[in-house]
């Protein structure tokens, strides 16, 4: 009887948390009841219940179900227990039984009553009770009886307490040990299938092992568990889960763990949307370029949304009719795959590739198909090698609508075992990009108006003459964080006698004042200087006097070089002025770096009519002569001769890289996005270099 007892407990337990709307315990030889407040009101009775205190009416008081069968002081004691909470037993309670004995004799019954909780803040009673008139074995009996009444109270408030839905019991080592058809309806999965650790197999397999890990900590410690993973559901999808389990402690030992499982898809898509959305914003919060703005994004998307992402930037057009064929630049390409992301750059889209149609609709577009196998035209140009060796099973493409206008795609791809993007997911991706709206547009305008002006620079820059022999290389990288143009320039041009002038400078400013005083500074040293053959100092002392009708409050530095051949074949030389600006560089063929330091003057904008000097420096054959802005060394926070021995070092590292090279390695020098224009101009020399090699690198 215990064992059945038990059972037939265990499986009302999880009836009444789910209403008491059941006549499970019907075939229980003990009489359950429970009551509701302060009146007592009668919620529920099984059949033995009945046949010991009759047919009393549910929903009214137990007080007027039972008014003529029990004596005051019983309804007095459930008064009592309701408010200090202290379980009473009482043996032998005289009353008069629903099914009278003919002969008339006065029948007892054991009752135990006990508060409990009927969640939402109500409590009530659960009264438990035993004909006790026969007194067969009664000791034994009700000593069973109360410590399943016990075992059942301790389930049903630790229940009460989790709001259950499915209900499952486990053995003290965590092993699943009661059959539970809430799980069952809810996986499909039998008995046999789910006993023991057999649940865990109905578990995604991504959220398997650290679910397992989570729950068997849970049970060494002991502790309640708390944990959210995916369970799959008879139709085969997988939806999210929140498990909770308690321990029941009896004696100091855990005696079994209870738990629930609730569905909390709905919640757990909701809370995701709102973190993303929160996360898309405030990534792109703050960044000026498109790039960024665009990276940013992509690294919200991967791998929360999928395993790689590649967004490309649409050309500018008037209108929205993509033409059946176009380039496009694919800005950004990340990737949590073991291959490498795409490479970036332009790619010309086909019309076998239906690309336009989502700049067209302005709908995204989603394949599904074969892990490593896409059909023709959904993988993007030189992309398709890639799809198969990251077995890419599917790919959705988004458009990025800014201020009225197509103005990118997302192309998001999902790889091997995972489950493509649902149109949840799908949906969520667009909120995404809608919520980056305004940095998007910010963005958008920034790259324009630098475009704009980093062309409007270019025209003021002029292409390096021709010189026989000379190898003549110029670069212009504007700051990524400005829009307007800045003062930095470069020139270079030959003079009537052969010499090859260099020059090099800087505006204080980075606004269009400051181009307009670069672009008149540059002119009129061009002009000073075809004027006569003097000392680079001499010209610069004559353009610092200019500058004073042209702006008092103009500063700038500059370096004026003529680079001049010998008649006598003794190699080149370089006739230099510097004012207030970062020395020359000089890298020999051999590797040997130095900094040009002689002819060091104050910069222009001061001291008016004051001499400058000049120096002239010996440059070997094949040697390499750089001119550069502060731009190039200088880091915020960082001490300015850290950045000139970085570039002495990494010049003397390239010497002997071709030239055109040399330079664009040297514009990655800066360890962090510059924060100011760099304009480069660097000259090689011909002739064959001295088979003397100086220790590389020395000063």
């Amino acid at each position: 009887m215990l064992s059945r007892g038990k059972a037939l407990l265990s499986r009302g337990m999880a009836l009444l948390s789910r209403g008491m709307r059941s006549d499970s315990f019907d075939s229980a030889l003990v009489g359950v009841a429970v009551t509701s407040g302060s009146a007592h009101r009668l919620i529920y009775m099984n059949h033995a219940f009945r046949k010991i205190f009759g047919e009393g009416q549910l929903g009214v008081p137990i007080r007027e179900a039972f008014r003529d069968l029990c004596r005051q002081s019983f309804f007095a004691q459930l008064d009592r227990v309701l408010e200090t909470g202290e379980a009473v037993s009482l043996e032998k309670l005289p009353l008069e039984l629903g099914e009278r004995d003919p002969s008339g004799r006065e029948s007892f019954a054991s009752v135990g009553i006990s508060k409990l909780s009927l969640g939402d803040g109500d409590a009530g009673l659960l009264i438990m009770t035993m004909d006790v008139t026969d007194r067969v074995d009664t000791a034994r009996m009700i000593e069973s009886v109360s410590e399943e009444r016990r075992r059942f109270l301790h389930r049903y408030q630790s229940l009460a307490a989790l709001g259950t839905q499915a209900i499952w019991v486990n053995d003290p080592q965590g092993k699943l040990n009661e059959p539970s058809h809430g799980w069952e309806r809810y996986t499909g999965q039998s008995w046999e299938e789910y006993r023991g650790h057999g649940w865990l197999n109905a578990v995604h397999p991504d959220d398997r092992e650290h679910t397992k890990e989570s729950w068997l900590k849970a049970v060494e410690q002991p502790s309640p568990w708390d944990y959210v993973y995916r369970l799959k559901a008879p139709d085969g999808t997988y939806r999210h889960v929140r498990a909770r389990s308690v321990p029941i402690v009896e004696g100091g030992q855990v005696v079994e763990w209870l738990g629930t499982i609730a569905d909390v898809e709905q919640e757990w898509q909701e809370e995701r949307r709102r973190k993303l959305l929160d996360q898309a914003a405030a990534a792109t919060a703050g960044l000026a370029s498109l790039e960024e703005v665009l990276r940013a994004l992509s690294e919200v998307i991967v791998p929360t949304l999928s395993d790689g992402c590649g967004i490309y930037v649409l050309p500018e057009c008037e209108n929205q009719s993509t033409p059946p064929s176009f380039v496009a630049e694919l800005l950004v390409s990340i990737a949590r795959t073991r291959e490498e992301p795409p490479s970036t750059g332009h790619k010309a889209f086909g019309s076998d590739y239906n690309f336009g149609q989502v700049v067209s609709t302005r709908r995204p577009v989603h394949w599904e198909f074969p892990k490593g196998k896409p059909p023709p035209g959904v993988a993007p140009p030189g992309i398709r090698e890639w799809f198969i060796a990251a077995q890419v099973n599917s790919v959705t493409l988004v458009p990025v609508v800014v201020d009225g206008a197509v103005a990118a795609v997302v192309v998001a791809v999902v790889c091997g075992d995972r489950e493509p993007l649902c149109a949840a997911d799908v949906d969520l991706l667009g909120q995404m990009l809608d919520h980056a709206h305004a940095h998007l547009s910010n963005a958008m305008r920034f790259q324009h108006t630098q475009r704009v002006a980093l062309a409007l620079q270019n025209c003021l820059l002029p292409d390096p003459p021709k010189v026989p022999g000379v190898e003549i290389t110029v670069r212009y990288r504007a700051c990524a964080a400005a829009v307007e143009i800045g003062g930095d320039w470069y020139d270079s041009f030959v003079l009537p006698d052969g010499s090859t002038v260099l020059s090099i400078g800087d505006v204080a400013g980075h606004d269009l004042a400051a181009a307009v005083m670069m672009s008149q500074l540059r002119n009129m040293l061009r002009g000073l200087a075809m004027d006569r053959r003097e000392p680079p100092g001499d010209t610069l002392r004559r353009l610092n006097v200019a500058t004073e009708s042209l702006c008092l409050e103009c500063m700038a530095t500059c370096v004026l070089a003529r680079l001049e051949g010998s008649d006598d074949d003794d190699g080149w030389r370089l006739n230099y002025s510097v004012a207030g600006h970062p020395p020359p560089l000089l890298v020999t063929h051999h590797g040997e770096a130095r900094y040009l330091e002689d002819g060091a003057n104050p910069l222009l904008g001061v001291t008016y009519d004051t001499p400058r000097s000049s120096a002239v420096a010996a440059l070997p054959a094949r040697s390499t002569l750089l001119l550069y802005t502060d731009g190039l060394v200088e880091v915020p926070g960082e001490h300015l001769g850290i950045g000139l021995e970085r570039l002495r070092r990494s010049g003397a590292r390239l010497a002997r890289e071709p030239l055109e090279a040399f330079c664009d390695k040297l514009l990655t020098l800066p360890p962090m996005p510059c924060k100011d224009d760099i304009a480069m101009i660097a000259v090689r020399l011909p002739g064959v270099p001295s088979p003397t090699a100086p220790e590389a690198g020395r000063r």
